[in-house]
C-alpha cells in the first residue's frame, strides 16, 4: 500500500529531534542510505566494504580499532599526512565448490579507505598498529601541549 511507505512521526520522534537535532539528522541519513542499499544494490556494495571503526581518546592517546575480518598485515596500509590517519586496504575472497551436478565459483573484492582526523602535531613515530583476529588496533600518542610562557614587561627609564 502507498500509505505504508509514508513515514509517520510520533510525538516521541519529534521530542527526540528537538532535544538533539544531530541525532535526528543522523537517523534520517542512516534511513536514507539503508533504503538506497535495498533499492539499488550498486550502492550497497561500497557501503558493505567500509570497515566499522571505534575511535576513543584518553589523556595521552587516541585509540582506533577497525574491523577487518579476513585481512592480514599485507592487505592493509596506514598513512599519516596533515594530521589525518588514513587506513586503506583491499578485501579479496574466492570460493569454489565442485560437485557431481554443479560447479560454483564465487569471488568478491573491493578496496576501502577510512580517515580519522588527529590532534595537531602528531608524528609518524608516535603511531603504532597491530592486527589480530580481524581487528586492527592503532594507538596514537598525543603530542605534548604547547607550553606558554609569561614574559615580563620592563619599564623604560
Amino acid at each position: 500500500m502507498v500509505n505504508d511507505m509514508i513515514p509517520v512521526r510520533t510525538e516521541r520522534a519529534v521530542a527526540r529531534r528537538e532535544s538533539n537535532p544531530f541525532t535526528f539528522l543522523q537517523q534520517e541519513i542512516d534511513r536514507l542510505f539503508d533504503g538506497l542499499g535495498r533499492n539499488f544494490p550498486a550502492f550497497a556494495a561500497p557501503l558493505a566494504m567500509m570497515p566499522r571503526m571505534d575511535v576513543s581518546e584518553t589523556d595521552k592517546t587516541v585509540e582506533i580499532s577497525a574491523e577487518l575480518p579476513g585481512l592480514e598485515t599485507k592487505d592493509v596500509q596506514l598513512n599519516l599526512a596533515d594530521n589525518t590517519l588514513t587506513i586503506r586496504g583491499e578485501k579479496k575472497s574466492e570460493r569454489e565448490e565442485k560437485d557431481k551436478d554443479y560447479h560454483l565459483i564465487e569471488r568478491s573484492f573491493g578496496a576501502f579507505s577510512r580517515s580519522v582526523a588527529l590532534p595537531e602535531g602528531v608524528k609518524a613515530e608516535d603511531v603504532s598498529a597491530e592486527i589480530a583476529k580481524g581487528v586492527l588496533k592503532v594507538t596514537v600518542k598525543k603530542p605534548a601541549p604547547k607550553q606558554s610562557r609569561q614574559i615580563d614587561i620592563k619599564t623604560a627609564a
